[in-house]
């Protein structure tokens, strides 16, 4: 696929879910084209393995309908900016050359969720300099860069640019992080309770979206932050 609409960066299988599976739904169902390039394969995490993640990623994936998805291979709980990392990440975006590019929002408990947020902002630049080289299955590929860099929320709460409607996609959403299987609550496994696997981590996430969705007069919503300006279009706004 030469072309894809929205990419999103995560430092993690299930972070794209988690934060704005809703969106992503959402985009999808309306007909746009989707991508999640996850970072590392979660061999960190305490429950699960990285075998079992890229399984209930696939799965996850298949239940968003989104286009296409990827791992970088990088080290989980090593997620900060290098030269390599950086690298990586403008390939990928120069590969689909996507309009929008989202990332996790750059202040967050989980220091992969920072570091990842923070690769992206300097990928998306450097993307766009003809002089920076980049190749792909040998060939040296030509530079480009997305309109726009959205963040999402995780943990940390953050004043929103934006906030997206979910109200119709929030049931996938729930079922594409459930496919995360091994992470998240489960009254048979045998493992170490961690802070999504507690029994309320779900209850929260759908409170949030209650929450944001609320504050635009909808029932669900997710929210976006952008460093840069968003232009407001009245067409848009009246249906013209």
């Amino acid at each position: 696929m030469e072309h894809i609409n929205v990419l999103v960066f995560t430092a993690h299988p299930d972070d794209a879910e988690i934060g704005i599976g809703g969106t992503i739904a959402k985009l999808t169902g309306s007909g746009f084209s989707v991508g999640i390039i996850d970072m590392t394969e979660g061999e960190l995490g305490t429950r699960g393995n990285a075998v079992t993640r890229a399984g209930e990623a696939k799965a996850a994936s298949e239940i968003l309908k989104i286009n296409v998805r990827e791992n970088l291979g990088f080290t989980d709980g090593n997620v900060r900016p290098n030269p390599d990392y950086v690298n990586a990440v403008v390939s990928k975006i120069r590969k689909y050359k996507p309009v929008l590019i989202i990332a996790p929002y750059f202040n967050d408990r989980h220091p992969d969720h920072v570091g990842a947020g923070k690769i992206v902002k300097e990928a998306m630049f450097f993307s766009g300099l003809p002089k920076y080289e980049t190749f792909e299955n040998g060939k040296r590929q030509e530079a480009y860069r997305p309109k726009k860099l959205f963040y999402f929320m995780m943990t940390y709460l953050f004043e929103p640019s934006f906030i997206v409607d979910v109200s119709e996609t929030l049931e996938i959403k729930m079922k594409a992080i459930r496919a995360f299987k091994s992470q998240f609550h489960n009254p048979e496994s045998d493992e170490p309770e961690t802070f999504i696997s507690h029994p309320g981590f779900l209850k929260n996430i759908e409170a949030r979206a209650r929450h944001f969705g609320f504050q635009i007069g909808k029932t669900y919503g997710e929210p976006f932050y952008c460093e840069e300006k968003i232009e407001f279009d009245f067409a848009w706004m009246l249906g013209e």
